[in-house]
C-alpha cells in the first residue's frame, strides 16, 4: 500500500458505516487511493467514492469500527489504487484486499496496474473460438465454455454451486496451453473458505492458481474490491504473460448485497429491491473485462457464480447478469433432490458461444450434433413425463416409453459425476452417444446419417 502523501487532512466530519466524510480537501479525484491514520497510529486504507467541492467521501477497506473523528488523519495518493501484477500471484492465498493469508511475504510483481481496470474496447475484441474444458460432462458437452466468454452459474440456496465452482477451477484446462485460474471468493463462511483452499490445494501447489478469499466477517467494502483485484491479476497473466486465464467469482449476489449496503450508507435513491440504479453498469464493468484482444496473447474467461434469492431468476442480480453475459448454467433443486451431482438443468442452460468453440478441430466433429440431439431428446422426454402423469405410463407408445428410459439414462449415465471426477471430453461424448442410443434410430434426426452409421448400423422395423 502507498505511503502517506505530504498533505494530511484532519477535518473528518462524519463516520457513516464504512464511509468517512472529509472536509476541506483540495485536488482530490474520484477513485483516488487514500491512507487513513488513526490516533493510535493504526493505518487503514480507502478509496474516494465521491467529491463535492471541498468534501470527499472515502470508503474504508477495513471498515470504520474503532475509529474516532478526532485524531484521524487522511492523506490522498493522487492516483487510483494500484497493485503489483505478475507471476508472483500464482500459488498464493490472499484476502479480499490482496494481503497474504498464507503466512507468506507480500505479493511482489515487476509492474503495477490500476485495480479499477476498463472493459475491453469492442473494436479490439477477438471472437472467442477455442474451448476451455472443465472435466464436467454437463458443461463440456451441453454448455461448452469458450475462451474469452462470460458464462454465469445460476444457483439457489442449498445447491452445491460452490462444489461445482471448485471442481471446475481445479480441473479446467486449455488443451496443454499455458493456463491459470484466479478464484475470487466473496462473503464465504470460514468453513466454505477452508473447503475452497483444500479443494484447490493441488492447483495452487502447481503454481497455476491465485486465490483471493473474502469471508463473511470481513469488511463489506473489501467485498467490492475482491473481484476487481482478481480481474486485474488475470488481465496481466493473460495479455502480458500469454496465459489463458479462467476467473471464477463466487458469490456475485454477495457482491451485489455489499454494493447495496454501501449505496444505502451514501444515501442514494434506491432502485429495484433497494439495489442502486447503477447495478447493471457496475456488473458490466466487471464482466466486460474478460475476452480476447486482437494482437495480444492469452485470454480471460469469466465464470461468475450467483445464488438466486428464493430461486427467483427474475431477481435483479441474475436478471441483469443474464443481459450482460453469454448464456447461463442453471442448477436445479429437483435434480439435486434426486441425489444427482452436478444438478444441472440442461433445458434451462445455454452457452451462446458454444458453436464457436465446438466441432471439428476444436472438440470433436460429432460434438455439435450430439449436443443438439441430446437437448431435443430431453425436451421430448420432459413432455412425455408430463403426459405420463396425466394419462398413465400404460397408455404411452413404445417410442414414448423409450424417451422415459432416455431421461433416466441421461441422469444416471451422463449427468451423474463425482465432485472430484475429471472426465475427458472423449468419455463425455461417448456417454452422450450411449444415452442417445436408448432411442430408436428414427428419433435421432438431428444427427447426420454417416455419424449414425458409425455408431450403430441401420435397423429395420424399429418404432419411429
Amino acid at each position: 500500500m502507498s505511503d502517506l502523501a505530504d498533505v494530511e487532512y484532519t477535518g473528518v466530519l462524519e463516520l457513516r458505516g464504512p464511509l468517512v466524510v472529509v472536509d476541506g480537501v483540495s485536488g482530490v479525484g474520484w477513485d483516488e487511493f487514500a491512507t487513513i491514520v488513526l490516533g493510535s497510529g493504526e493505518r487503514r486504507h480507502g478509496l474516494v467514492l465521491e467529491v463535492d467541492r471541498d468534501l470527499a467521501v472515502v470508503q474504508v477497506l477495513e471498515d470504520t469500527a474503532g475509529m474516532d473523528r478526532t485524531g484521524t488523519r487522511v492523506a490522498f495518493s493522487g492516483t487510483p489504487l494500484r497493485i503489483p501484477v505478475g507471476d508472483g500471484w500464482l500459488g498464493r492465498v490472499c484476502n479480499g484486499r490482496g494481503e497474504p493469508a498464507d503466512g507468506g511475504p507480500p505479493v511482489l510483481g515487476g509492474s503495477y496496474a490500476a485495480v479499477g481496470g476498463a472493459p475491453i474496447n469492442p473494436a479490439r475484441r477477438e471472437t472467442p473460438d477455442e474451448p476451455v474444458l472443465t472435466g464436467v460432462g454437463a458443461v463440456d458437452v451441453l454448455t461448452t465454455l469458450v475462451r474469452g466468454q462470460k458464462l454465469p452459474v445460476f444457483s439457489a440456496a442449498g445447491l452445491p454451486h460452490l462444489e461445482l465452482a471448485v471442481q471446475i477451477a481445479a480441473q479446467a484446462t486449455c488443451g496443454g496451453e499455458a493456463f491459470a485460474v484466479v478464484f475470487a471468493g466473496m462473503g464465504l463462511t470460514h468453513a466454505d473458505a477452508a473447503f475452497v483452499r483444500d479443494g484447490l490445494a493441488a492447483r495452487s501447489a502447481a503454481r497455476e492458481l491465485a486465490l483471493l478469499i473474502n469471508t463473511a466477517d470481513d469488511p463489506v467494502i473489501e467485498r467490492l474490491l475482491t473481484p476487481r483485484l482478481a480481474l486485474t491479476v488475470a488481465e496481466h497473466l493473460a495479455f502480458t504473460g500469454g496465459r489463458h486465464v479462467l476467473v471464477v467469482m463466487t458469490d456475485m449476489t454477495a457482491y451485489a448485497e455489499a454494493l447495496r449496503e454501501v449505496s444505502a450508507a451514501r444515501g442514494e435513491i434506491p432502485a429495484r429491491r433497494a439495489y442502486p440504479g447503477y447495478l447493471y453498469s457496475d456488473l458490466a464493468s466487471l464482466y466486460e473485462r474478460c475476452g480476447k484482444i486482437k494482437g495480444r496473447p492469452g485470454s480471460v474467461t469469466v465464470l461468475p457464480v450467483l445464488t438466486m434469492p428464493a430461486g427467483d431468476i427474475t431477481h435483479p442480480v441474475p436478471d441483469l447478469t443474464g443481459y450482460i453475459t453469454e448464456g447461463q448454467i442453471v442448477l436445479s433443486a429437483e435434480v439435486h433432490a434426486a441425489g444427482t451431482y452436478p444438478p444441472v438443468d440442461p433445458l434451462a442452460s445455454l452457452s451462446r458461444l458454444m458453436r464457436k468453440g465446438a466441432g471439428p478441430g476444436r472438440t470433436r466433429a460429432d460434438h455439435p450434433a450430439v449436443a443438439a440431439q441430446l437437448i431435443a431428446a430431453l425436451a421430448r422426454s420432459r413432455q412425455v413425463r408430463e403426459l405420463a402423469d396425466l394419462i398413465g405410463r400404460s397408455a404411452l407408445s413404445p417410442t414414448d416409453l423409450r424417451h422415459l428410459d432416455l431421461e433416466d439414462a441421461f441422469r444416471n449415465r451422463f449427468l451423474a459425476q463425482g465432485t472430484d471426477e475429471n472426465r475427458s471430453l472423449e468419455e463425455c461424448l461417448d456417454r452422450a452417444w450411449d444415452v442417445l442410443l436408448t432411442l430408436p434410430r428414427g428419433q435421432l434426426g438431428m444427427i447426420p446419417a454417416d455419424l449414425l452409421d458409425t455408431h450403430t448400423p441401420p435397423q429395420d422395423g424399429e418404432p419411429t
